[in-house]
Parts: C-alpha cells; sequence; structure tokens
C-alpha cells in the first residue's frame, strides 16, 4: 500500500462517523499486537489549549535530549502532521507500511462479526504502530474528543495526565454542564496516577477531585499567579514560580496571554515528572523549549503589511482568546474572514468577535458540519458593518487581500478546518 492508497483507504472510513467506545479499538490494537503498552505517555484532554500545551511538552522535553513523539488532531494542511517524531512528520511510506497491516487487522475484526473500525480508531491505531517502530522515550498524546471513551484512553497508564481548560464544546457528545463535561475529560486519570490541571471552575475542581480520590491519583493544579512582563504582537515575556523553582525572563514566540498559561501548565507538568524521578530536564532546557515552541494555526501570523493573522477559535473561549489578543496588533481596519460549524455555539462566538471587524467576509470550511455562507450571513448582520459572502475560501482569501491595504489587518478564524486551507493558500501567494 503507496502513501495515496493508505490516505484512501483511512478517509474512506469516515462513513462509519464517530465512536465514543474503547472495544473497537480495544480489539483493533490487540490484533496488532498491542503497540502501545510498550510506551510512555503524557495523555492530555481538555477543551482549548490541548494542542498548544502538548506542544510546549514536546518542545522542552526534545530540548532536554530525549526522542519524543507527539500526536494531535486534527491536522490543518497535511495528514502527516498528526504523527510527529522529534517535530518531524511521520514519513509518506510508514503511513503506507503501516496503514496495510491495520487494513487486514481491520478485515479480521470483521471476519469476528465486530464494526469495522473508525477513521480515528485507525489513526490512533498507527500512531501507535510507528511509535513502537520508532522506540520515542516519551510520547505525547492529545484526545480526540472528550476523555473517558476517547480511543487515545485505549492506554493501560500514563506518567501524567493533563488537564487544559474545560468549558463549553461538543455538548451533544460531552454533555450539557460544566460537571458532566468535566466527568469525561477527567475519564483519562489513571489508577494511583499524577493529575495536572489547568485552574478550572469551581464545579470542575470538585469533579476532578472526586475522580482523583476515587483513582487514588495525585492532584495538582498549575497557577494562574504569573507576572507577564511583556505581552506583544511576537510573544510574551513572564515570570513563573513552582515550588521552589523560580523562572525569571521565560518568553514564548506563541501569541495572547492564554499561551502564557497553557506554556505554565506544560511547564508544571515537567516539574512534577522531574520531581518524581520521571524524567531529567534541567531548567535551562525549559526556557529554550518554551521559547521554540511553535504551534501553526494559533493566533499565527503568516505576513505582514498587511497583517495576516490565522486562529483555530472553533468555540466561545477560543474567540474570546482571539479577541483579546488582536488587541496587541496595531492595524487601521479589521477584515474578518470566517467559517463556523453548525454544532457551535454560533450567536456568542459571532457576539465576541464580529463587532470588532469593518468587514466580515462569510465562507464555508471544507466539511459536511459546515454552516453555510448564506446562513452565517444573517446570523452576522445583526453585528457586522458590512457582510460579504465568498463560499469559496481561496475567493475569501482573495477578496480579503484585494480590500485591504498595508495598514489593515486580515483574520480568518472560527474553524480548524478553514484555517488549514487558508494557511496552503496564503503561503502559496
Amino acid at each position: 500500500m503507496n502513501y495515496n492508497e493508505a490516505l484512501s483507504y483511512i478517509n474512506d472510513k469516515d462513513k462509519f462517523g464517530s465512536r465514543l467506545g474503547l472495544d473497537s479499538i480495544g480489539r483493533l490494537l490487540e490484533n496488532l499486537g498491542n503497540p502501545q503498552d510498550d510506551l510512555k505517555f503524557i495523555h492530555i484532554a481538555g477543551t482549548n489549549g490541548k494542542g498548544s500545551t502538548s506542544a510546549f511538552l514536546s518542545s522542552c522535553i526534545q530540548e532536554a535530549g530525549y526522542s519524543v513523539g507527539l500526536f494531535t488532531s486534527p491536522f490543518l494542511e497535511r495528514f502527516n502532521e498528526r504523527i510527529k517524531l522529534n517535530g518531524k512528520d511521520i514519513p509518506d511510506e510508514a503511513i503506507g507500511m503501516l496503514t496495510k497491516k491495520i487494513e487486514l487487522a481491520a478485515n479480521k475484526m470483521v471476519e469476528e462479526g465486530m464494526d469495522h473500525p473508525t477513521t480515528f480508531e485507525i489513526v490512533t491505531a498507527l500512531a501507535f504502530l510507528y511509535y513502537k517502530q520508532e522506540r520515542p522515550d516519551y510520547v505525547v498524546l492529545e484526545v480526540g474528543l472528550g476523555g473517558r471513551f476517547d480511543s487515545t484512553n485505549i492506554i493501560k497508564d500514563a506518567l501524567a495526565s493533563v488537564i487544559t481548560t474545560i468549558d463549553f464544546d461538543h455538548i451533544n457528545e460531552l454533555g450539557d454542564t460544566l460537571a458532566k463535561i468535566a466527568y469525561q475529560k477527567a475519564g483519562i486519570i489513571k489508577r494511583d496516577g499524577l493529575v495536572i490541571s489547568y485552574p478550572q471552575e469551581e464545579e470542575v475542581v470538585e469533579v476532578l477531585k472526586d475522580v482523583t480520590k476515587d483513582m487514588n491519583a495525585e492532584l495538582i493544579f498549575s497557577t494562574l499567579d504569573i507576572e507577564i512582563i511583556e505581552e506583544t504582537d511576537n510573544g510574551s515575556e513572564f515570570n513563573y514560580e513552582y515550588g521552589s523553582n523560580k523562572f525569571e525572563g521565560l518568553k514564548t514566540s506563541m501569541i495572547g496571554e492564554y499561551q502564557v498559561y497553557n506554556a505554565s501548565l506544560a511547564i508544571t507538568t515537567i516539574l512534577a515528572l522531574r520531581e518524581r524521578g520521571l524524567i531529567d530536564i534541567e531548567n535551562s532546557e525549559i526556557y529554550k523549549g518554551i521559547l521554540n515552541t511553535r504551534w501553526n494555526g494559533r493566533i499565527e501570523v503568516l505576513k505582514r503589511d498587511p497583517i495576516f493573522l490565522i486562529d483555530g477559535a472553533h468555540n466561545l473561549q477560543g474567540m474570546e482568546n482571539l479577541s483579546e489578543a488582536l488587541e496587541l496588533f496595531d492595524y487601521r481596519k479589521l477584515i474578518l474572514g470566517i467559517s463556523i460549524l453548525k454544532d457551535k455555539d454560533i450567536d456568542n462566538m459571532l457576539k465576541t468577535i464580529v463587532p470588532l471587524a469593518d468587514t466580515v467576509i462569510a465562507t464555508e470550511a471544507n466539511i459536511p458540519r459546515k454552516l453555510p455562507a448564506t446562513e452565517l450571513k444573517e446570523k452576522i448582520k445583526g453585528y457586522a458593518r458590512e457582510v460579504i459572502i465568498e463560499k469559496d475560501i481561496k475567493n475569501a482569501v482573495l477578496k480579503a487581500i484585494e480590500i485591504a491595504d498595508k495598514d489593515d489587518m486580515i483574520v480568518f478564524g472560527g474553524s480548524l478546518y478553514l484555517i488549514g486551507e487558508v494557511r496552503t493558500i496564503v503561503n502559496l501567494l
């Protein structure tokens, strides 16, 4: 099986939809020899900040000289981005070879009377097979959806279970209260394990405390008591303390105040692991790791004159973070390109970002769950001065560039599925 055949096989399984539960992924991996059992994981769940926190962790661990795998979703421009080793995407050849093994294991499941694995189950198995083959020292493993019944939660153990910010998202699958959502996210907590969480709302804290108690696990919260020295449109500088560890003048090129707190969660995780003898990393390596972290599509500036920024703000909290980050930039007019999926908190997302824009371009992400641009325009009209419809993403990008002067700012956001295509288009211009 070559690369293109492998991607065709993987994408074809979208027809099976999503499946929350571990029976299917468990049998698939059993047929593959349970490759996940020989790996050391740092498992990441949460609503927002999973990708950035995972990237900070991976970067710091790599600076310490370790080999580290990084599994995330979704990808922005190319499938291979989802499975990284030491900052490099999985090779095409490995995808072809390992997907063939998965196909044989999946066919065996069907012969046994089970349903065929879903796309995400196949991708998860692909990551485990690749990391078993390459044997990294650590794997930073990001949850796909929820936690408790997510395919990644098939792992038996984790060095740390990390919980990023918990907020409302995917309420149809995870629940309509913060407590219900938190219970699903907390499902990644392992018995006698170590849990590091972002500071949460009180009802979330209570759920995390209850679950960690039930699992005889240890719960640590990172702190919001951080001194931000400088925050600019090129990143931030901040001071951070954890126990007897004092970090002064930490710098990150990730833009936005919320990225400082994601970085602090990653640092807390590394220091907690270090205290327990689970990793050997110097403070100087943490400084370098935080500074060198890159994570595409999160308040990322693609060009300047005019500024062209993309952000995968796909829920209300993400849109609030984006709107706050825009205050760091100096511009005359704001041109906003936006696409939102129809199962999101559309009105509140629009209410947060659209009034900041002088012109809004309504477009459509290339995914069945998209809100049609015509419907999006009707929702935008109540908050916007000017709304333009450009269903085609490339045309939307070109329109934004056409009407922007050099001292204006162009922002595209609202969906990770949107900004991946925007990123490709802009980088080819």
